[in-house]
């Protein structure tokens, strides 16, 4: 399929937000604006639970963005959706989590209880800033009576103005190491979020679009769905280059504005070809253009890294040494 721009290729985009529209409390430049100049549909899929999807969509647009309610889809509906495979309808949830989490849960029709003596039927855990150790404990406690637990994701950091800080994956990882159980997951990147962000605007054709390779690009991977890595968030090129199979996406790019570019400049197996060879294990590159650089650079070593099988770039040396430092590639 020929395409003029990137976003001619697909009927919606399903768009991660931390680290890819937003950090912290401030829009990413260009991001509002690339996203309305696509033309396209836009699902807002975070695994953040902290909010509900109504906050997040007003959070949206006060930074800019044009999101109704019913473009969010967030990793704490997905978990919600997910207790029918795992109790009856009205069962007793503990929430370890936000009040919007409760909230999503009761309108679901299920009976919130705050502690384990109430004897809960499940357990969903999401991120809280306002979390306490007696939410923990309560949590542990029913956990450990064998009810299901399904978290709204894993992500063991949280993208913010500040720098990473503890997401809720390092919440679950505390209640893991004090029961020795494991949660289902409902968010990225577990293929289902994605698959019901797309079902919401009737998508055949989604884009993926999110800052994290084991979140946004795997699920999307897992989704069967085709995935652009921005480089505005969590992970880097060389992380890129090191990724497993399940998380290497098919497009990279420094930011949203690529959206609007031809799709060659972003996808990885369009890159140009270098003259590449291996020795110990090690990828050697001959005749770097000198003209190439950034993004552009990076995309084609990727793409000649995944061809032979390698994760380490030799050292080039000389100019392209910095120019492979400037692309976040690690050599040597």
């Amino acid at each position: 399929m020929s395409a003029a721009t990137l976003s001619d290729l697909y009927d919606a985009l399903l768009v991660d937000l931390d680290g890819t529209l937003i950090r912290g409390p401030e829009p990413i430049p260009g991001a509002a604006e690339a996203l309305d100049e696509s033309g396209l549909p836009v699902v807002y899929v975070t695994n953040n639970a902290s909010r509900s999807p109504a906050d997040t969509a007003a959070h949206l647009r006060d930074l800019g963005f044009t999101a109704r309610d019913s473009d969010v889809m967030t990793s704490a509906q997905a978990a919600v959706m997910m207790l029918v495979d795992h109790v009856d309808a009205g069962a007793r949830v503990l929430v370890v989590g936000h009040d919007s989490f409760r909230d999503l849960a009761r309108a679901a029709g299920y009976e919130v209880v705050h502690s384990a003596d109430d004897h809960p039927e499940v357990v969903l855990q999401g991120l809280s800033r306002e979390l306490t150790w007696g939410d923990l404990a309560e949590g542990c406690l029913a956990i450990r009576h064998g009810v299901p637990w399904v978290a709204s994701n894993v992500d063991t950091t949280l993208p913010t103005e500040r720098g990473l800080l503890p997401g809720n994956g390092s919440l679950v990882a505390a209640l893991r190491a004090a029961t020795d159980r494991e949660p289902v997951v409902a968010g990225k990147p577990a293929a289902g979020v994605l698959r019901a962000a797309a079902d919401l605007v009737g998508a055949k054709r989604p884009l993926v679009v999110g800052d994290r390779l084991d979140t946004d690009i795997e699920g999307a991977l897992a989704a069967g769905m085709p995935a652009l890595l921005v480089l505005t968030g969590v992970h880097g090129t060389a992380d890129l280059l090191a990724a497993d199979e399940c998380r290497r996406a098919t497009h990279l790019a420094r930011d949203l504005s690529a959206l609007a570019a031809p799709p060659e400049v972003s996808r990885i197996d369009s890159a140009p070809a270098l003259d590449a060879r291996v020795l110990d294990g090690v990828l050697h590159l001959n005749g770097i253009p000198e003209t190439m650089g950034g993004v552009d650079l990076a995309r084609s070593v990727i793409r000649q890294a995944w061809l032979h099988g390698v994760t380490t770039i030799g050292d080039p040396g000389g100019d392209a040494r910095s120019r492979f430092a400037d692309a976040g590639l690690v050599v040597g």
